[in-house]
């Protein structure tokens, strides 16, 4: 699926099954809502703290659900996800094409 289909298809799952789009601000807490959650399961599955009983690890769902609220972000307030990360890579491509490779760090 390419991002462009990804809009079309959260923007048809909208109409279909979420009446309309939350507001912008709503969508915003919720998009910090979600990223906590992937937060949660990083530290514990990949970080020092561990799982609580019952408690699910499901990264790819985590991930998922913040793609989502990110789409209906990005749909509802008319940017092009294909275009702004073609930009985006643009961007670092200029401005980072040695950082990295010079980085003693890396």
């Amino acid at each position: 699926m390419t991002v462009k289909e990804a809009q079309e298809q959260v923007d048809q799952w909208i109409r279909d099954h979420g009446v309309r789009y939350f507001n912008e601000m709503t969508n915003m807490a919720m998009l910090t809502e979600e990223v906590g959650e992937l937060a949660s399961v990083m530290a514990r599955k990949y970080g020092e703290q561990s799982f609580k009983e019952g408690e699910g690890s499901d990264l790819g769902d985590e991930l998922s659900d913040v793609l989502f609220v990110l789409i209906c972000i990005a749909n509802q307030t008319g940017v092009d996800l294909t275009e702004a990360l073609r930009k985006n890579l643009n961007k670092k491509t200029q401005r980072d094409q040695q950082r990295h490779k010079n980085n003693p760090k890396l």
